[in-house]
């Protein structure tokens, strides 16, 4: 599994700014469009990690680009005007199946845990720098803290992220790649 491969970098940045200008943030606290970004973020993360899953695919995908997000844009009507074109380099970066899987795993918290249980259980194991041993390996139904936003977002996370998460939104994008994201993550029903 590619895990935290720099090169995955500028697609998850790219991805999750498009998922964050598709559906903004909700909430009146003065964190919630944090919040609602680190969702995204999170979402776009374990999609990436699914995707590109060796550091070979990550490195393929940063020479050759994602493919950018043309298709999403049309799906969703915000395909940018003329006059703001050339401050849009960022959408090149988009990948349109990282995209759609992360909407999969932000509209169904199940398949969001399924998906980082597959994520953690396919890192493989990191040394520890200060002695040289390995730690020891996540097992599946060990869900890592840093996707606790999630898959299990709190009252404030969940406010912040109304509409990042409501599965009738999110469904011109999610239906557009969610057969393959359902292969790959084991023990979901896809009927």
């Amino acid at each position: 599994m590619a895990g935290p491969s720099t090169a995955l970098s500028p697609v998850i940045a790219a991805s999750t700014h498009w998922l964050v200008r598709a559906y903004p943030w909700t909430g009146a606290h003065d964190a919630a469009a944090t919040l609602h970004e680190l969702q995204a973020r999170q979402a776009v993360t374990v999609a990436a990690w699914l995707r590109y899953p060796t550091p070979v695919d990550a490195e393929l995908v940063a020479m050759a680009g994602p493919g950018g997000s043309a298709v999403l844009d049309w799906r969703t009507g915000s395909e940018p005007g003329e006059d703001h074109e050339q401050d849009e380099g960022w959408r090149t970066w988009v990948d349109e199946v990282v995209v759609s899987w992360a909407a999969c795993l932000l509209a169904d918290p199940l398949l969001a845990a399924r998906a980082v249980d597959a994520v953690a259980a396919a890192v493989p194991p990191a040394r520890d720098p200060a002695d040289g041993r390995p730690r020891p390996r996540r097992r599946a139904g060990d869900l890592p803290t840093e996707f606790r936003r999630l898959t299990a977002p709190d009252e404030r996370e969940a406010a912040a992220a109304l509409l990042l998460r409501h599965p009738d939104l999110l469904e011109p994008v999610a239906e557009l790649h969610r057969d393959d994201l359902l292969y790959l993550v084991p023990g979901v029903a896809t009927g």
